[in-house]
């Protein structure tokens, strides 16, 4: 018996299969049958969702602003562009780059 290469899931199927297992419609191998998932990890799942599912309700605890700064990031692309300009023009004077590029 060969074993089966592992699988990553996405969030979102993740929550789809604990929030069916949470509403309690199908059993535990009903659930095994249909979405393909070893009963073990629908456990496991389902119980993440309830352990967390106060942090849903939090307020303020996501904010929709981009953690980093947008014009600190341009900056140092513009940085990084003018050092690779500078190196590629003095490896080009020393031989070392064609000019072709």
């Amino acid at each position: 018996m060969s074993r089966r290469p592992r699988r990553n899931h996405s969030p979102a199927f993740k929550s789809k299969v604990a929030l069916a297992a949470v509403k309690g419609e199908q059993t535990l191998t009903e659930l095994t049958q249909k979405f393909d998932v070893h009963p073990n990890q629908i456990t496991q799942w389902k119980t993440q969702l309830l352990e967390q599912a106060s942090t849903i309700f939090e307020q303020g605890a996501a904010s929709k602003e981009p953690s980093v700064d947008i014009k600190t990031l341009h900056a140092k692309i513009g940085e990084l562009s003018l050092e690779n300009d500078f190196l590629e023009g003095a490896l080009t004077k020393a031989g070392l780059l064609s000019a072709k590029r």
